[in-house]
């Protein structure tokens, strides 16, 4: 079965930084579909970035100048540099994939592949 493990999660002062990783195991993703998205409590779980299999890129519009997505396709791997952190951007962060699509995809049902979440809080 196809797994994904996110991490770098943490606990951040407002203007700081972190890089969370996704890692993918028991097959490639080098052609897939891959995207990042977060749940604060009471909220519905919200788009922050996607990135497609040839590269195309799509921010939220929240975190865009901010954050920064990337993939390293021989390490299996998707990244997501998030930059001068606010305190509203504190949620658990998912990392999704598609084992079938390779297109920018934006939406939580466009993906049927998620990781198990990592805590990203940020104080002020």
């Amino acid at each position: 079965q196809v797994q994904l493990v996110e991490s770098g999660g943490g606990l951040v002062q407002a203007g700081g930084s972190l890089r969370l990783s996704c890692a993918a195991s028991g097959r490639t993703f080098v052609t897939n579909a891959m995207g990042w998205f977060r749940q604060a409590p009471g909220k519905e779980r919200e788009f922050v970035a996607a990135i497609s299999g040839i590269g195309g890129i799509q921010y939220a519009d929240s975190v865009k100048g901010r954050f920064t997505i990337s993939r390293d396709n021989a390490k299996n791997t998707v990244y997501l540099q998030m930059n001068s952190l606010k305190p509203e951007d504190t949620a658990v962060y998912y990392c999704a994939a598609n084992m079938f699509r390779r297109g920018v995809l934006v939406t939580t049902r466009d993906y049927d592949m998620w990781g198990q979440g990592t805590q990203v809080t940020v104080s002020s």
